[in-house]
């Protein structure tokens, strides 16, 4: 995630838009943090959930997930799949 300062927002607004457009960045004032600019399509997918990745708790994961879940749990259980990883 790239960072500007608030100042670099007013001098270049150009540039720090252009790189909202790809990705969120971070604006920081007196070299902390205070903002993150984004575009409009990656807050909505943020907010309705239309990207490919989702995150759930244990509890409310989707019937479809518990079983691969489960199997890769029982997988690293019998110590497979960390030296055998590329």
């Amino acid at each position: 995630m790239r960072h500007f300062t608030t100042g670099d927002l007013n001098k270049q607004v150009g540039d720090v838009t252009d790189a909202a457009s790809r990705e969120p960045v971070v604006l920081t004032k007196h070299r902390k943090p205070r903002f993150v600019l984004m575009s409009y399509e990656h807050d909505e997918r943020m907010r309705i959930g239309g990207g490919p990745r989702r995150a759930y708790l244990a509890s409310r994961m989707p019937d479809e997930h518990k079983g691969f879940f489960a199997a890769e749990i029982d997988r690293l259980a019998r110590g497979e799949g960390y030296d055998d990883e590329p």
